[in-house]
């Protein structure tokens, strides 16, 4: 009999995988081009004495803030795995996304906290303050790999905060042609900021999703339930599990009880296969048991009940 061993994957290579290559490369582009805008808003700014060129430099510079936490989590997720962080440091990819999204809630924030004090207050004005605004995050026309969280997270930062400046572009050229509609401008924020708070929901779903050890997306409990069932000499499963590290590192355990003629090693390699071509889990541990008749009225080996 041939000799079955339960991995079915190449040893991982040290260092960053083709993909978050990719991935670094572009955020580091990204970083260049908020830079370079950053510092031509600082100094326009200085030169035309303008708070609100000013302020989306400050703005400008968050967004760097916030793409070096999401290069962080891509170095830091590719150290290896040790006794105390058994799996490794996959997960970091999702707290950067979380972080990313959660400081686009704040600049967010602030924006619509300036809209209420902007209509409780006096009415106040530099002039055409639209006018000197300009959608400066457009940077990188390449799309990202919105495989990643946090490069996804990031995407999502830079795509709201473009949005954000579109609707201050809109309103100044209205508050250029027509002074009169002054309230275009708060109003513009406001709008603008609650589509970009729209865009954050995909992401934040899917982090909360990884992070609570939800079922991975696009992987159902009874597809993986009846591949396992369909391995010759496997009688039940129970305990199955079903988790992500990231949303491209699926884990999956179970206990798989069998005929006492089926032969363990042989079901083991089979099953352990059979997740991996079939729905890419990069981890499966399995448990192999004699099927035993009290099985079927015992509660822990019942089925976990529809979500």
């Amino acid at each position: 009999m041939p000799f079955h061993h339960c991995h079915r994957d190449p040893l991982p290579q040290p260092g960053l995988t083709p993909e978050r290559l990719q991935a670094q490369r572009q955020l580091c582009a990204a970083c260049a081009v908020c830079c370079v805008f950053m510092a031509g808003e600082v100094v326009g700014g200085y030169l035309a004495h303008s708070l609100a060129i000013m302020t989306d430099a400050a703005h400008l510079l968050a967004d760097v803030g916030s793409m070096m936490a999401s290069l962080f989590s891509l170095w830091l997720s590719t150290r290896p795995a040790t006794r105390t962080m058994t799996f490794g440091w996959h997960r970091s990819e999702t707290l950067g996304a979380l972080a990313s999204v959660v400081s686009l809630w704040m600049v967010t924030g602030i924006l619509l906290m300036a809209f209420v004090l902007h209509q409780a207050g006096p009415s106040h004005s530099h002039g055409s303050r639209g006018a000197e605004y300009a959608p400066l995050e457009e940077g990188p026309e390449e799309p990202l790999p919105l495989g990643n969280t946090s490069v996804r997270a990031a995407f999502v930062h830079v795509l709201g905060d473009l949005l954000q400046s579109l609707g201050v572009l809109a309103a100044s050229i209205l508050i250029y042609f027509k002074p009169q509609y002054k309230a275009a401008d708060p109003i513009s924020t406001f709008l603008f900021s609650i589509c970009a708070l729209g865009s954050t929901a995909p992401t934040l779903r899917d982090v909360l999703r990884v992070l609570m050890e939800g079922t991975p997306r696009n992987v159902g409990f009874e597809p993986v339930r009846d591949t396992l069932l369909s391995v010759p000499g496997v009688r039940a499963t129970h305990e199955l599990h079903l988790w992500s590290l990231t949303l491209t590192y699926h884990v999956a355990s179970a206990h798989l009880a069998i005929d006492s003629a089926a032969d363990p090693e042989a079901v083991l390699a089979e099953a352990t296969s059979r997740l991996h071509s079939r729905f890419g889990f990069s981890s499966s541990t399995l448990q192999v048991e004699q099927y035993q008749p009290e099985m079927a009225q015992c509660l822990r080996c019942r089925e976990p009940p529809q979500a």
